[in-house]
């Protein structure tokens, strides 16, 4: 044990040796000439001339110490499935996968789309792309067809993977007609389709194009499928995150310092052991399923559980039964999840032992203190919150307690990882705000560490222009988030300074919902804010103004034509994006120039001074908000 405080400082003032230790977690088969290329600011090329393979070192290397060890456990209450795979088993699968998208005509550097349930063969395609230098860009299966055409046309992939059906709350999700309608609506046309039939839903085939998983791991069984060593800074995937525009980023992520991120993450971050449980119940779709469902937790050496289901089904001790049955050491989920848990039966929660979890990690959205508190008090074990995005790829602001022990504090999610050199920044100057309790914009000075992304796919200026901000002498990434920090170094996170929200920890543009809902033949304008949800931590509301207002003149008339917009977005961007209510207005607030007052119209739905409003062109259109948000009397 060493004091936090000077592991974080070495980490920031000698990064190369610093990070040339952790390196040491992870394999390399050839090492590394150069810890950090900084030449050409804010593009950060970590571990340079080194070269390894993410599969190697989640999989491959764990063969000898513990090839009979648990490596994925999956388990489905929606199937009632529950299997586990060995390091060994997985090895084989892997290179079963491998071998079908080698004959598929996937070479290295090119890209499979995942489009895939919570099933093992979404992590053998993971594992199996890495495995042959390919790049996955895994798309959440909640996704409907124009969502995914986008990230089609983005990420060009020679190959998709997906199954012909989820299943959520018992409810069949059929994948097939909404894929095969992606891939008509998108400019791109994979060359093939890699079908996994679970027998939930029939689908119908496009001869020539798609091809059956089983019949194909059927020719394969005895693969051999050798790891393709890749230089470290080898894009490894994709992922695609929402922004205030409605074209989504492709974030690119590098191969070695990925790896050497997680590596260190497990060790110092969440203190996973090999030969342990580790319990993650996020969605590959996500970044928290990358990184702490695949990839983290097998470099660790540690079982992963994969669960497809809700935590309150078959009931609310299911998650519990599961920490129970493979004696589960590490856990992370999400606020709302828990939010979810705290309306059950509180027995559920000392129904199993529970003796082998020692934490229970929180992302994903804000930890409100209640929740927190309760949460803590019914589990007796530490609640330990962190903060992070899709772009970091690993945790920004917590506590190390594999470093030096630290208490949380309820509504703060810690302080600074190593390696992230965090300040709060004036948003109008640009100043540093050094002394305590100001407020600012959380920035992180360049470079940012090793596993966060390197560019937007394709698009270095976007990269820059997005992210980065030149302030006297240096560049900084923007987390587009507010921020606090008290005197003892801890960050509170006070929300976002753009237009993207955050509904149960998915991340959703509201203009990519603004121009969904605008798509609608009798919408003429559309606002489309974030709104404080007790249970969600935040939940979409829109405001549209129409071209015909009689379409909505009476109160049945209204509901009908919200439900014929809340379709739209359904069929467009899939559920998680549709608005919890979609209100009509003859005119939205806007200030002289044409701006739409976005945050007023927030501060007006939570019941909040609006502020200064001197710049109102009309300020009737805000009190007709007012009205129509006011709680019945």
């Amino acid at each position: 044990m060493t004091r936090y405080a000077d592991f974080h400082r070495r980490s920031i003032a000698d990064p190369d040796a610093f990070w040339a230790e952790q390196a040491r977690l992870i394999d390399w088969q050839t090492p590394f000439t150069r810890v950090c290329d900084y030449d050409e600011p804010p593009f950060a090329r970590w571990f340079v001339g080194g070269r390894t393979n993410l599969c190697h070192n989640a999989v491959d290397r764990h063969l000898e110490a513990r090839g009979d060890q648990a490596a994925l456990i999956f388990v489905s209450t929606e199937t009632q499935q529950e299997r586990v795979y060995s390091f060994r088993e997985l090895h084989a699968e892997v290179q079963r996968m491998a071998a079908i998208l080698l004959e598929l005509g996937v070479k290295k550097g090119d890209r499979v789309l995942v489009y895939m349930p919570m099933i093992p063969e979404a992590a053998f395609a993971m594992l199996a792309c890495t495995r042959i230098g390919a790049l996955h860009s895994v798309v959440f299966g909640g996704f409907a067809s124009v969502s995914l055409a986008s990230r089609i046309d983005d990420a060009e992939p020679a190959v998709v993977v997906s199954a012909d059906a989820g299943s959520r709350g018992g409810k069949v999700v059929a994948y097939k007609p909404l894929l095969d309608e992606a891939i008509q609506i998108a400019a791109h046309k994979p060359a093939r389709v890699l079908m996994v039939d679970r027998g939930l839903a029939a689908f119908s085939r496009v001869e020539g194009r798609d091809a059956d998983y089983a019949a194909l791991r059927a020719r394969h069984l005895d693969a051999g499928v050798p790891c393709e060593w890749v230089e470290s800074t080898h894009p490894s995937y994709t992922l695609y995150t929402s922004g205030t525009t409605g074209r989504p980023k492709g974030v690119q992520r590098d191969t070695g310092g990925y790896a050497v991120a997680l590596a260190a993450s497990m060790k110092h971050i969440f203190c996973g052991n090999p030969g342990e449980t580790y319990f993650s119940t996020s969605d590959i779709g996500w970044v928290v399923g990358h990184s702490y469902i695949v990839y983290g937790p097998l470099i660790a050496g540690m079982a992963t559980i994969m669960y497809e289901g809700l935590p309150i089904r078959p009931d609310a001790a299911v998650w519990w039964s599961l920490v129970e049955k493979y004696k589960v050491t590490v856990m992370f989920s999400a606020p709302t999840a828990v939010r979810v848990l705290k309306k059950q039966d509180p027995a559920a929660l000392s129904k199993h032992d529970l003796s082998s979890l020692r934490a229970l990690f929180l992302a994903g959205e804000p930890l409100d203190e209640p929740t927190a508190k309760w949460i803590a008090e019914s589990l007796g074990k530490p609640i330990i919150d962190n903060y992070w995005q899709t772009e970091t790829g690993w945790p920004i602001l917590t506590i190390c307690n594999g470093v030096e022990k630290a208490p949380s504090k309820f509504g703060s999610p810690g302080k600074a990882v190593y390696g992230y050199d965090v300040k709060l920044l004036d948003e109008q100057t640009g100043e540093e705000l050094a002394e305590p309790n100001r407020k600012g914009v959380v920035v992180i000075e360049g470079p940012l560490p090793p596993g966060c992304m390197q560019t937007v796919w394709r698009d270095d200026a976007r990269f820059v222009n997005t992210y980065w901000k030149s302030v006297p002498g240096r560049m900084v990434y923007s987390t587009f988030d507010w921020g606090i920090r008290d005197e003892d170094g801890y960050f509170f996170i006070l929300g976002r300074t753009d237009d993207v929200i955050n509904v149960a920890g998915h991340r959703l543009g509201t203009r990519e919902i603004e121009e969904s809902i605008s798509s609608h033949p009798n919408v003429a304008e559309v606002a489309v804010v974030g709104v404080a949800d007790t249970l969600k931590g935040q939940v979409a509301m829109a405001f549209a103004v129409l071209k015909d207002p009689s379409r909505a003149a009476t109160p049945e008339a209204a509901l009908k034509l919200e439900g014929e917009i809340m379709k739209v977005v359904d069929e467009q961007l899939g559920a998680v994006a549709r608005p919890a209510r979609v209100r009509f207005v003859g005119v939205l607030p806007k200030t002289r120039s044409g701006k739409l007052l976005r945050r007023a119209i927030q501060a007006v739905c939570e019941s909040r001074d609006p502020g200064d409003l001197t710049t109102i062109e009309d300020p009737t259109a805000l009190q007709q908000i007012k009205d129509l948000v006011a709680p019945p009397a």
